[in-house]
This record gives C-alpha cells, structure tokens and sequence, in this order.
C-alpha cells in the first residue's frame, strides 16, 4: 500500500477548499501507497502592533515550506507486506538525524514501533520542484503535518480493510504495533492487510484534524530516541559515496592548482605519471587533472608526481588585507547621525575573516558516464539542481542524468553545491571510464567553499534607559545561493513582506533570517555583498553568526554603559516570553552571577529563528597561564571552561536529537569565535587539512557542557540543525569581552596570532600520505 500525501484542507461538494478536513489520495499500487496534498491555503499572518521586521511576518522556513507544497502530493509513504512502512525522503541526511525523527513521526501516527519504519532517501526527481532542497534546518518544519497525514490516510485504510477483514467496524477496532484487533479478540496485522487495503484507481479521500493524533496522545514523538543508523555507523555497515561497490569505478583524485580557481594549461609529464604503479589514467578536466589508479594512495602518488603548466587563479596576488579593502570600499554609510539631540550613542565594527565549511568527508562522488547517458552517486543537498548542472557540464538531457542521493557524512552547508558530482562526471568522461573521485583533504580549505569574509558596522543610540535606534551594516563578500534557493525566492515572491521581494538573492535571505528580538526602538539592519571571485556558500546557519555575535557585544555594551547587568538588560528589553524562558534557563543553570577569578567571566547570548530561540551562557579562562598553554598540533589561547545551551524548538520530536544538535551547534560557535579561520596569502589559502584549521577539538572543548531541550511548546516544530550557532558565538565572544575588559574587532579571536602550523607546499598541492597514523594517536 503506498500513501502519497499531501496536505489541503478540504471538504465542499465543488473541491474548493475549506477547514474541515486534509485531502489526501491513495494510489493505485500492489500494497498500499498513500499521499497528502498541502498545496492550497498559505496560512495568513497577524499583523504585530509594533513595527515587526520580515523574519516576524515571513520567515525564510515560511518560504522554503510555501515553496515545497505544490508537489507534496508526489511523495509517498509505502506500507509493505512485511508490515513495516517506508518513506523515501526527498531530504539528504548528513547527520542531523532527520531519518529519526521522521521515522519517530510515522511511527507515531502509524501505530509502528519505530524499528518498522524504514526511511531511505530519495534519487534525484525532477517533478518535485522546490521539495527536494535540505537547508535553513527546514526538513522538519515543512514535511511534519504531510507526513503525519499521510500515515494518518494510510492507518485510516489499513482501518477499512480490517473492518472487512475481521467482521467488525472501524470505530469498534484498534490498532496497536502494527497490528488491529477487532472486539472479539480477532486481528490481523499491517502486512497481512496491506494488500488488501491497496487501490486499483487513485482516489481522493479526506482526513478530519481530529483524525490526527493529538500531541498530548503522543508516545512516540517527544520521547528520547537513539538514531536509527547509529548501531550501522559504529560498526562501519553504514554507507557513504565511498562505500559504494560500483562496478568499473576506480579510486580518483584531482591534482589542483597551486592558487584558487587556477585552471591547468598543460601536462609536461603524463606518460611518466601513468607509468606509476597502479595508475591507470591521467587527464585534464576544467579544475585539475584527473588521475585514476587502483588505491587512493597510488592517487596520491600520482597527484604529487604531475607536472602541470598552470593559468592564473581568480584572486593573484591578493590577502586578507587587499580583501578587507575592498569590503570597506563597498560599506554603506550609517543613516543615524552621530550625535543626536540630547541622547548617547555606541559605534562598533567588527570583522569577521574567511572560514572553512569542511565537513568531516571530503567531498565525494561515483560517476559512470557513457555517451549517452551518467549515474552519479553522491550526498547531495540539491540533488536536482545537481543533476541539471552535471547534464549540462555533459552536453547531455537532463532526463539522462541520474542522480542517486547517499548519506553524507556532515555538510554544514558544503553539500548544497553539487561541485564534486559535477566534477567527479567530467573526470569520468574525460577518462572514458567510472570514477569514484574523492577530495583530499588538502582540497577542501585551499580549493572548497569558505564562508565569506565580512564586516559589521553598528551605530546603537539610546536615552534615559531606553534604546532609540539600532542600525547595523553587514557588508560581506558574496555569499553563493547557485544551490536551487534563488529560484525558489523567485517562485515565491508575491508572498514575501513588502519591501522585501524587490532584493536580490542574497539580500533576501538576509532579511528573511536576520531578526534583532529586542525592543530596540527604530531598528535597521542592511547587507551590502561585493566580490563575487571565492567559492563560498552559506555555511551553517548563513549570515547569523556574524550578525548576532555583532548584535550581542553591542548588547553588552548598551548594559554597560547603561550600568545594567547583562542578563537583566536583556530581560528588559526581549520581546518574546520563548526567548526571555530559555536566557533564565541558561541563567539559572550556569549560575549567572557567581563571582569569578581576575580574567575569568561569564558571557550570556540570546538569538531568534527558525520558529524557535536559543540561549546559551558560557564561562572563559583568559589568564595568561592558560592562554599561554601548550597544545601540540593545536593552538593555545582563550579556553572555554563551561557552557550551557537551551533550545525552544517548539513542537521537540526528538529531546536526544535536539541536544545532540546543540552540542554540534557550539561546537561551531566555538570555533568561529575563537580558532578557525582561513588565512588568505598571494592568492591561497595557508590552512590545508584538518590538521592546520583549528575547528574545535577536544583540547578546547569545555569540559562542563550541558545541552537542554526545552519543553515542547505549540504544536509544530521548528528547525533544530543549525539554531544554536549564532547564540554560542556571540555568548564566548561576551565572555571574552567581559574576562580581558576589551571588546574584540576580528573574528576568530586568534586569527592574527602567529600561524600556529608549518604551511604546506602548493606544488604538489597535497602531502604524501602517512604511513605512521598509529604514533599520532593520544
């Protein structure tokens, strides 16, 4: 039986839409296959009786929902004639855990232990449009009702056939377990049924609300769940692009050139390259030269061996510095005047410098290309856009191009893009052969997406206890939305807040996300973006940790020069009751207050969206005896000793997930506010693995770390993936204010410390592989 949703509320005699009910269909199939349609009615929004700014009206989870709706119908829940369900999630799992929470939620409304839910994810299709998209922590928010309904329908015609089946009527029968027992103890199970539950002919059928189950009934969703896969993933059964037998393809890499975006002229020694053990072909494609050999090693190899006559990069001869110029050149003036009639003011700015985006696989692919036709293999955020794009690069139709989407082993907004499915198909064309291509790590920070540099410039004014006005300026380098999301913003435009469907893409994202939570008077905040020569995209959580870590020192510094305490302030001045609850939660299980040692403090942050709101506190050791400490292979520096984070992600399904995502979360705050950034030189990166770009690890990881998933609030969730970033940046970046008495400018903290590595060589552009791993182990 196979139940496509889609979610409408339905009901009148013509098919026009009303609010008694959700339409649904179930399909013609062998078992039953269900479906839900949502694609009439937006839901209307309240006026605010103050000013609001859009994320307050619309949102960019309202555009990413909106945009998903008019195919929901095409996605379908399957119950099996081994009585389990399975759903094809249209969604890439890179590690947030939405396979789980998604099986919690058809479990939930199925009557199915959670174990007979089978989530798999969904191949590249074309005809679902906008619905095939991961981002903005939106999975959750915006399959939640159609996946509930369309297990709903499913359960409801498993119903039916029992009634038939077992003599009785449906309101006389229940269902446990998968299984539905009539009144006289007979049953019959999902399988058994499955079948005879199925349609010949599609037909329409209408599901009441009250069909639903109610969230004070639930016992599944809201109940701490270990992830489905994790049983798989410690002892290595589970599967990544490079776990893949495909037949034919062989071990390949790319040797890059030695600036960004180079492109290779020549090779001056292919026949000695091809001549190394195990290579088996060598050639050109727009971003390096292919090699392909038996093992990765022998990649590697051969990687260090070519000699490439190389064009020049995008960015010759260029620095932070000659970067951060031009940024300041395309900053636009403060509106505010600098010294109003009677009232105070602060100015701040704040730099923020390149980072990384490198999750922990590289970027990975399988491609087979033949003249008339490609299969891809790869985690792929945007699998059709994707797959248009590997068509294209292939001179082939889209409809000849497929796109197999794998699990992805962290993204952080890295797999948006598609670049290693694109370039792992011209590597298997220009060879002639199926490749599985894997980035070295090398390649990810030198030659990958990197979050853009930025500034941020505010001008805060404020009298007699109050804030008047509040404008910040976020000037930034482009940040990259060729991933699918400019045409959904195009799509859904009419329905953008006034004044906002007139932006570009990226200035709508911006104030689609960006939202100050407090009573902050007159409050402006703009982007200018400039410099379109990196490759960057819209790392987790996009523009928001560097406004908010911006928006939050300035909080501070409005306390301060209010004579507030920081805490109270915010409280004062915080619109949202969500928000104040989850700043006294932080408060009062951090101890907010206790007194501390000389170059020790505590910092506190508070950041709004994704239909929920974060907190977080922390406390940091910047005395000299710790900042001076060694770390070997590592950077020394300011150590955050304690930190406590709270969510309210409005309906919680999964407490565990959600803690295990603000553990993930602060962990990225923590890096961007003290250690990891990119240094550009001549043209390069420096930094080139993992073991030069100092992401978080556990030599700085506080060793007092306490997550909390607030109590569900409302009946419908939020976006959890990326909500803790923007609050865990901005509370260590307060902290550290607070601990040395001086507010920082540059972000991270240590970036113009002495580079704490020796540079590796950019011809060849990565380094011989380690054959004494076990010796570098703790």
């Amino acid at each position: 039986m196979t139940l496509s949703r889609s979610v409408s509320e339905s009901g009148s005699a013509s098919g026009g839409v009303s609010r008694r009910g959700f339409l649904g269909y179930v399909l013609a199939a062998g078992t039953l296959v269900v479906a839900t349609d949502i694609r009439l009615g937006t839901p209307a929004y309240a006026a605010v009786p103050s000013p609001p700014q859009p994320p307050e009206l619309y949102d960019l989870n309202d555009l990413l929902t909106d945009a998903a709706r008019p195919t929901s119908q095409l996605i379908t829940i399957t119950v099996e004639s081994d009585g389990t369900a399975s759903f094809a999630m249209p969604r890439l799992e890179v590690g947030q855990g939405i396979t789980t929470s998604t099986a919690m939620i058809i479990a939930e409304e199925l009557d199915l232990p959670v174990d007979k839910v089978r989530v798999t994810l969904a191949p590249a299709r074309p005809e679902l449009l906008f619905n095939q998209l991961t981002g903005g922590s939106n999975t959750t928010i915006s399959t939640f009702t159609p996946v509930r309904v369309a297990a709903a329908i499913a359960k409801h015609q498993l119903l039916e056939a029992a009634a038939i089946e077992l003599g009785s009527t449906v309101a006389l029968l229940k269902s446990k377990a998968g299984v539905i027992t009539a009144p006289d103890g007979s049953s019959a199970t999902y399988g058994q049924l499955a079948t005879k539950a199925a349609a010949h002919d599609t037909k329409q059928v209408t599901i009441a609300p009250e069909q639903l189950r109610a969230t004070s009934d639930f016992q599944v969703v809201g109940k701490p769940q270990n992830r489905v896969d994790a049983h798989d993933i410690v002892t290595g059964k589970k599967q990544f692009a490079m776990d893949l037998d495909i037949p034919g393809a062989l071990p390949t890499m790319i040797c890059r050139p030695p600036t960004l975006n180079g492109s290779p002229k020549a090779i001056r020694n292919a026949a000695a390259v091809l001549s190394l053990p195990g290579v088996t072909d060598v050639a050109m494609i727009t971003t390096g030269v292919a090699v392909r050999a038996e093992t990765f090693g022998q990649c590697i190899d051969a990687v260090r061996a070519l000699d490439v006559d190389w064009g020049p990069g995008s960015v010759e001869g260029e620095d932070d510095e000659s970067v951060l110029a031009g940024l300041r050149k395309a900053e636009l003036p403060l509106a505010v005047p600098k010294v109003p009639v009677l009232t105070r003011h602060i100015d701040a700015d704040f730099e923020f410098m390149f980072r990384s985006s490198a999750a922990l696989e590289p970027y990975a692919a399988v491609a087979d290309v033949r003249s008339d036709r490609a299969e891809i293999w790869a985690g792929l955020k945007a699998p059709i856009v994707a797959q248009g794009e590997v068509a294209e690069a292939l001179g082939l139709p889209q409809s000849k191009v497929k796109v197999n989407v794998v699990t992805g082993g962290g993204s952080f907004g890295h797999k948006l893009f598609g670049d290693h499915a694109v370039e792992a198909a011209r590597a298997s064309k220009a060879l002639g052969k199926p490749v599985r291509l894997m980035w070295h790590r090398a390649d990810e920070p030198r030659q990958g997406r990197v979050h853009p540099m930025a500034t941020s410039r505010i001008r805060a004014t404020y009298l007699a206890g109050n804030v008047l006005t509040f404008e910040q300026r976020h000037t930034s380098v482009e940040t990259s939305f060729r991933h699918g999301l400019g045409e959904m913003l195009t799509a859904v435009a009419s329905k953008l807040p006034a004044g906002v469907g007139n932006l570009g893409f990226a200035e709508t994202i911006y104030a689609l996300t960006q939202e100050l939570p407090y009573d902050f008077g007159v409050v402006t905040q703009t982007l200018t973006e400039t410099d379109r020569r990196f490759n960057t995209g819209s790392m987790r959580n996009i523009y928001s940790p560097d406004v908010a870590c911006a928006n939050e020192l300035v909080v501070d510094m409005l306390a301060k020069a209010m004579g507030k305490d920081p805490l109270a302030f915010r409280l004062g001045f915080l619109k949202d009751d969500r928000a104040k609850a989850v700043l006294r939660k932080v408060a009062e299980v951090g101890g907010w207050g206790r007194k501390m040692p000389a170059g020790t403090a505590q910092g506190i942050a508070v950041h709004k969206e994704y239909k929920g709101v974060t907190a977080c506190l922390v406390e940091i050791d910047c005395r000299p005896e710790t900042v001076n400490r060694k770390v070997r292979d590592g950077v020394a520096g300011p150590r955050v000793t304690k930190a406590v984070i709270a969510i309210d992600a409005g309906l919680v399904i999964n407490p565990r997930g959600l803690e295990a995502q603000m553990m993930g979360c602060f962990a990225d705050g923590l890096a961007l506010a003290l250690t990891g950034s990119l240094h550009l030189r001549d043209g390069h990166f420096l930094e080139a693995s993992w073991d030069n770009y100092f992401y978080t690890r556990q030599w700085n990881v506080p060793p007092d770390f306490t997550p909390i998933a607030m109590p569900s609030s409302g009946d419908q969730p939020g976006g959890a993936g990326e909500a803790g970033v923007a609050c865990s940046v901005a509370a260590v970046a307060c902290a550290y204010a607070r601990a040395t008495g001086k507010v920082p400018k540059r972000f991270p903290i240590n970036h113009d410390d002495p580079i704490g590595f020796e540079v590796k060589s950019f011809i060849p552009p990565v380094p011989e592989s380690p054959t004494d791993g076990l010796s570098w182990t703790y």
